[in-house]
């Protein structure tokens, strides 16, 4: 492995972040918007999010990663994944394109590739990009856990300003019991209610977890089916091809067809235009947030 020489890449995962934003300041019922009736608050939201995490983890590189529609590989797999999801808030639709406004005027790169899902795009950056530098994923969304390893740590956001929890493969085992590979299977097995897939029915988390504890993986639960009891060996029996796709549906991909080079994704606000940006939706308070951030065009950790 290369020395990382100090780099450390923070890859966002622009939705979660976005949808965080919006219903965090919204469940009030106040929507901030423009004098012209713009809906604004996800991405004032999303602002301070962004940067909080920025000065938290001093990151030296920066990629945004977002969904590009819903329709994906995987709803080619199975068309119900994700279908129990409603349609956006009618105020936050118009902020899907306009946060990317925002981010790509601050400096940043946009990453998505349509028939992947931003968690595809993360996990390929994040192995593309762990060679030549510490790697952090933001997020809210427990499924990249299994993209922890020694050089990529997972922030999980939680509830509150500045809570987040930061995992390593030490925590990984300490909180969760699993290495990121377990993450996987137990999806598997318990499916995921979120976005919809059912695993093997009538096995929760709490039979999954003690399946994956005992056997370390599907595998080899599968090769031990005759030591298990007569229920749950007959339910796993029941559901096997459902138990593969569920995996396979909860595995992220580390090879979308998406590229960023190291060079390409410094930290460095573009001021100038990461104001006008600010000032044209009338965050104006916010101007202030931009001070202190890297803005010459010179990359301190060379690549």
């Amino acid at each position: 492995m290369q020395e990382t020489n100090n780099r450390r890449v923070l890859l966002v995962d622009g939705m979660a972040i976005l949808f965080r934003a919006f219903y965090a300041t919204s469940y009030t019922g106040y929507i901030r918007k423009t004098s012209a009736g713009l809906p604004t608050n996800a991405v004032y939201g999303f602002i301070q999010y962004f940067f909080d995490a920025i000065n938290t983890f001093k990151p030296t590189h920066v990629i945004c990663c977002w969904d590009m529609g819903s329709k994906t590989f995987r709803t080619e797999q199975f068309a119900d994944y994700k279908g129990n999801r409603g349609e956006a808030p009618l105020e936050l639709i118009p902020q899907f394109d306009l946060v990317k406004e925002v981010v790509e005027a601050m400096g940043i790169q946009n990453v998505g590739v349509v028939g992947f899902e931003a968690d595809d795009c993360i996990g390929t950056l994040a192995t593309q990009l762990s060679g030549e530098a510490e790697v952090y994923v933001l997020t809210g969304d427990h499924d990249m856990l299994q993209l922890v390893s020694e050089t990529v740590k997972v922030v999980i956001m939680k509830k509150g300003k500045l809570n987040y929890a930061v995992y390593d493969l030490a925590l990984l085992l300490e909180e969760k019991q699993l290495s990121p590979s377990q993450v996987i299977d137990l999806k598997g097995f318990m499916g995921d209610t979120s976005d919809n897939y059912p695993g093997v029915k009538g096995i929760g988390e709490k039979t999954a977890l003690k399946l994956i504890l005992e056997y370390q993986s599907i595998e080899g639960v599968l090769l031990n089916l005759d030591k298990l009891p007569e229920g749950v060996r007959g339910k796993i029996e029941a559901d096997l091809d459902m138990l593969h796709l569920s995996r396979d549906l909860a595995t992220i991909r580390l090879n979308a067809p998406v590229r960023c080079e190291l060079s390409a994704c410094s930290w460095q606000i573009q001021h100038e235009a990461a104001t006008r940006k600010f000032e044209e939706l009338e965050f104006g308070g916010l101007v202030k947030i931009l001070e202190g951030h890297p803005t010459f065009n010179l990359d301190l950790f060379s690549v």
